[in-house]
């Protein structure tokens, strides 16, 4: 009789055959085991696409088992992976999604210090025959979405800073007096003229009428020819070094018209975002706590995924890296510390609500954060105290539908006489 610690539903008399894949971006690297740890296809090599994945399916199709008697693992690799785990789920073979982090570990455990793609394929099987497996999941279609939109959300308003940054920079050295004027370089009248005239030289050169122009040119602007007049005559007594002036004017104008484009997009994007918290009846709940706006609302959908799979709110936390890591050894004790596993996107949105819950009139979160403060927990600690509990009130709100009752983030909120 074969045994195996797979992890399944199924028994373990039904598992006869194990598939490790570890997944690239153009090529994967896969071997097939028995569960007694007997290799019955040696690691191989086949391109990730339809034509690349005959290869596998062909060694998987010679095998004296049905594809429900075959368990297959694949590494939750960016996106890489999604096509062909579908593929293989529709054919139906026993699926097992992994964590990296599990794989890497395991393979640190083995005292394994070569690392190749095809011996990567070789521990997944292995993980899967050591009873270690803590398989994950492939978010259903709606959080996928909500994850697709806050991600590159995020990523936007990163590269809009940075972008803000530069032009700052830039416009130090081309034309340090423009602040005088526009003392935030980034709005959509001070980019027009800086796209227009990308250092004081060539403002000064222009006259007050053609920069006047500019400015009208702007919809709904309050700028006017005093202005013009301001700029031209702070440009032709500017005390810029005038060193590099082409190659720098150039990335000015390039910059400038990034971060339009890139905050046009960013505004598609928040239009996309609400009208999926709008249609999401999950976020009915979510979205009567002041404390959370309409990003707090979709990055918790994203982040925490389908909450139907805990069992209880604390799951919920320590999915989202919020529950306490200690360290200890005979007398000595080290820091607690939270375990910042998953998420930090959601951590640092759960952050910000935080924060804003302790300066909100009539917060049930900000009438626990005093508590917790005036009882003796440091400031820090008691903030991330109200952090797990929005985590907790969200994941019930999730999983129930129910309208947001204050009253109940605190039992003590009714004695403390807060209005809510």
């Amino acid at each position: 009789m074969n045994t195996t610690h797979l992890s399944s539903e199924q028994s373990e008399e039904s598992i006869k055959y194990v598939c490790g894949i570890d997944i690239g971006s153009q090529s994967c690297s896969g071997c097939i085991m028995k569960p007694k740890k007997e290799m019955v296809v040696k690691p191989i090599t086949f391109a990730n696409s339809k034509d690349g994945w005959r290869k596998l399916l062909e060694h998987l199709g010679q095998l004296e088992a049905s594809p429900d008697q075959i368990a297959i693992g694949i590494e939750a690799t960016s996106r890489y992976h999604e096509n062909l785990y579908e593929e293989l789920r529709r054919r139906g073979y026993q699926m097992r999604l992994l964590h990296p982090g599990q794989t890497h570990h395991f393979h640190q455990q083995q005292g394994l210090r070569a690392k190749t793609d095809r011996l990567d394929a070789l521990t997944i099987a292995r993980v899967l025959l050591s009873g270690e497996e803590r398989a994950g999941y492939l978010p259903n279609d709606q959080v996928a979405t909500y994850r697709e939109v806050v991600r590159l959300h995020t990523q936007l308003s990163e590269e809009v800073a940075r972008y803000q940054n530069q032009i700052q920079a830039l416009v130090v050295v081309l034309f340090p007096e423009f602040f005088q004027v526009f003392a935030d370089p980034c709005l959509p009248t001070a980019l027009a003229v800086l796209k227009a005239y990308p250092h004081a030289q060539a403002m000064g050169q222009a006259g007050v009428e053609a920069v006047y122009q500019v400015l009208r040119a702007v919809p709904a602007t309050h700028f006017g020819y005093p202005t013009a007049e301001k700029l031209v005559k702070l440009a032709q007594g500017s005390y810029s070094s005038g060193r590099a002036l082409s190659g720098r004017a150039n990335s000015l104008r390039i910059l400038c018209d990034q971060l339009e484009h890139t905050q046009a997009n960013l505004r598609r994007l928040e239009e996309e975002m609400e009208q999926l918290v709008r249609t999401d009846p999950r976020t009915h709940g979510l979205q009567q706590i002041a404390e959370l706006g309409p990003k707090t609302v979709a990055v918790l959908r994203a982040e925490l995924g389908e909450v139907d799979r805990f069992a209880h709110t604390d799951q919920a936390v320590a999915y989202a890296g919020m529950d306490v890591k200690i360290k200890e050894s005979g007398k000595w004790k080290g820091k607690a510390k939270l375990s910042k596993r998953g998420s930090g996107l959601l951590r640092q949105m759960l952050y910000l609500a935080a924060l804003r819950s302790i300066r909100l009139e009539g917060s049930a979160f900000g009438a626990y954060y005093h508590h917790l403060v005036e009882r003796g927990l440091k400031k820090m600690s008691a903030l991330m105290a109200v952090m797990r509990k929005m985590v907790a009130v969200a994941t019930h709100l999730i999983q129930t539908g129910e309208d947001y009752d204050p009253s109940k983030v605190w039992i003590g909120i009714a004695a403390r006489g807060v209005a809510l």
